[in-house]
């Protein structure tokens, strides 16, 4: 992949040239002059050669440009982190120092560009078959979809490849958030930095594509989530295997090769393996937790992996964050998954290039210290569990977009209003004290997509979390007009009026609402709207046709609809929701009939079925039973019972 290292290195000098100023004024005509000599490299296929194996000239030609330019990369990290560490004068001589090694570098380049064998010859289908062969595992009825993957992946452009990669890198074993995709390709340096042009939009557009070529696709119940189906999976760990520069394993006892720069660990038992000192990206995922001996591993490895961009640590129940963090000054993207810790360590805030800062799970009475506020690089500021207070002044962070999972009291909810950047806001506890200033400051937000508001919870009724609480004073805000996701957690006196004019709104989340009216009146004649949740958003018994009427939700792809009140669902007009693929009824346990008309919704393509009444179960088996007929028409049909707890599903005959 030497092709696509050139153009990283690229990118990567150039974002240099836009974030360390200060430090390179005195060598920026070397950069640049660096930078153009990488241009006159072009375009070769040097690096699929190298994948497959081949003994050429260019395949060695390739490998000794790669290895420059690794060298180079390491060499240009290793300066900045020296340089902010320096006396001025010391500084000084770091400085004329890097100059000299950057012109040498350039020499280097140029003498390897002289040196440049011609093309080589079209790639044969036989050298993809021995590459298949040799590095997957796969049956031969397999193979050819393999060998055609293969051809996909040459054929994509450098950005694209290295993205599937990190997809697979990033993925491990089990589904991830496209939003967090789009952070890790961003803070790993796959996308282009460019002045007024966010990097994140870059990314969801490679994203993008990756998923309409099938390379990676939606996961089928979690539309925020992706993953690589069979084929691509097993591809991009062949490529890994053959290239040493993404490594993904199950085995702590395994040798990191010095060329590593991406190493996903998943499923670590008892160690973790000894990395090299030139690691970007290291992606660790525990079983139950790390051993003591585990937790010494990681601080050695974290201590030695000064370079390091991406660090993701999942299921590590760690009780603190080691200190050996706070060093990393590199470091972009940091994302602590279910761990006990409690609070950041001080050093925190010398992570001063860090753009994502994702604490997921956390312990109990988790706190964010003053030091957050030393980070201006943050872009994404993530609280998964509880509410979290975070300090006042976080209105400073300028480059801030994503802020979720936070406590808008004490005078925060007005600080909101300044953060018009925000694309994304989750806001929790929200109650009386808070509610007016925190709607008047969202109005502000033009920029938001993503809006989540959690009520405070009241005394809770049964095994309703929010049935007595309510949403303060909602009738009162407006949603910005470029909202595209919106989550209410909450008890909800009526349908908001202003639900209604939201013609950007693609998912709607309502958990807890417990309506008496008809939410549908509003919601189906939405004209974008793709995904609607609806948990306890209706405590009537009874849904008739008027909820579902013809032309209604012409867009809706999924539908989740879960009440342990409905117990009868009695008609869907026929043409009402021409586009839902995939229907999921849980917990609806005194529910009886599915509804006539559901037979004329052709486009499902699936129904879940989970803790429903078993006499249900039985009115629409195949084996005989009465009302099959408006299921039968379904690819595949799963269901769970209620009482006997049967897991089961149904496929055409």
């Amino acid at each position: 992949m030497a092709a696509s290292f050139v153009t990283l290195f690229q990118w990567r000098l150039n974002s240099m040239l836009l974030h360390e100023n200060e430090i390179l004024l005195g060598v920026k005509d070397q950069i640049k002059s660096l930078i153009s000599q990488l241009d006159a490299v072009g375009s070769f296929t040097g690096d699929v050669g190298m994948i497959l194996g081949r003994e050429s000239g260019h395949g060695s030609w390739a490998s000794e440009l790669r290895g420059m330019l690794r060298q180079a990369e390491d060499f240009v990290d290793d300066f900045v982190i020296r340089a902010y560490g320096q006396t001025e004068k010391d500084r000084k001589d770091s400085i004329a120092e890097f100059g000299k090694e950057l012109q040498n570098f350039n020499s280097r380049i140029s003498e390897i560009l002289n040196r440049r064998p011609r093309v080589e010859a079209p790639l044969m289908l036989e050298e993809i078959q021995r590459f298949v062969r040799s590095n997957i595992s796969s049956s031969e009825d397999k193979e050819t979809d393999l060998v055609t993957c293969m051809l996909n992946y040459i054929n994509l452009p450098y950005d694209l490849k290295l993205s599937l990669l990190f997809c697979r890198d990033f993925l491990g074993r089990y589904g991830q958030s496209i939003d967090g995709l789009v952070r890790v390709l961003v803070a790993a340096g796959l996308v282009q930095e460019k002045p007024g042009e966010l990097m994140e939009d870059k990314a969801q557009e490679n994203i993008d594509k990756l998923i309409s070529l099938g390379m990676i696709e939606e996961h089928e119940v979690y539309w925020d989530q992706f993953e690589a189906p069979s084929p691509y999976f097993e591809l991009s760990l062949g490529v890994m295997k053959a290239e040493d520069f993404f490594m993904s394993t199950a085995n702590s006892d395994i040798m990191v090769p010095p060329t590593a720069r991406h190493v996903s660990i998943y499923v670590a038992d008892n160690t973790i393996p000894n990395t090299n000192s030139f690691l970007h990206s290291l992606f660790v995922s525990a079983k139950d937790g790390l051993s003591e001996a585990s937790s010494d591993c990681l601080r050695n490895v974290l201590h030695n992996s000064k370079l390091l961009r991406v660090l993701e640590l999942q299921n590590t129940q760690l009780e603190s964050l080691p200190d050996e963090v706070g060093k990393l000054v590199h470091l972009r993207y940091l994302r602590v998954w279910y761990s006990n810790i409690t609070k950041l360590p001080e050093s925190i805030s010398n992570l001063r290039n860090l753009q994502t800062l994702d604490i997921s799970g956390p312990g109990d009475g988790f706190e964010l210290s003053n030091g957050v506020l030393n980070l201006a690089q943050l872009r994404h500021l993530k609280m998964n569990e509880g509410e979290v207070r975070v300090p006042q002044g976080i209105s400073r962070l300028g480059n801030l977009q994503t802020l979720e999972g936070i406590y808008a009291g004490s005078g925060i909810a007005k600080e909101l209003g300044v953060m018009t950047q925000l694309r994304s806001l989750e806001v929790r506890c929200v109650s009386d004290d808070h509610a007016d200033e925190l709607y008047f400051s969202v109005m502000k937000l033009s920029m938001l997509r993503k809006l989540s508001l959690t009520v405070e919870m009241g005394s809770r009724i049964e095994s309703y979390l929010y049935e007595n609480s309510f949403f303060p004073c909602l009738e009162s805000f407006s949603p910005p007009p470029l909202l595209q996701t919106l989550e209410l957690v909450g008890r909800l006196i009526e349908m908001p009026l202003w639900l209604v004019s939201m013609e950007n709104l693609t998912k709607l989340y309502m958990f807890d609402s417990h309506l008496s009216e008809n939410p549908t009146t509003i919601l189906q004649f939405l004209p974008n709207l793709k995904y609607l949740k609806m948990g306890e958003a209706y405590k009537g018994r009874r849904m008739e046709k008027e909820f579902f009427r013809a032309g209604g939700f012409p867009k809706l792809e999924y539908l989740y609809i879960c009440s342990r009140n409905l117990v009868e669902w009695t008609e869907i007009e026929e043409g009402a929701l021409p586009c839902l693929k995939r229907l999921i009824i849980p917990n609806c346990i005194e529910l009886m009939l599915l509804p006539e008309g559901l037979q004329h919704v052709t486009t499902l393509q699936i129904l879940d079925m989970w803790g429903v009444h078993e006499d249900l179960i039985r009115r629409l088996s195949p084996n005989g039973g009465p009302e099959n007929y408006k299921i039968k028409h379904i690819p595949l049909v799963t269901y769970l019972g209620h009482i006997s707890s049967v897991l089961g599903r149904w496929t055409p005959q």
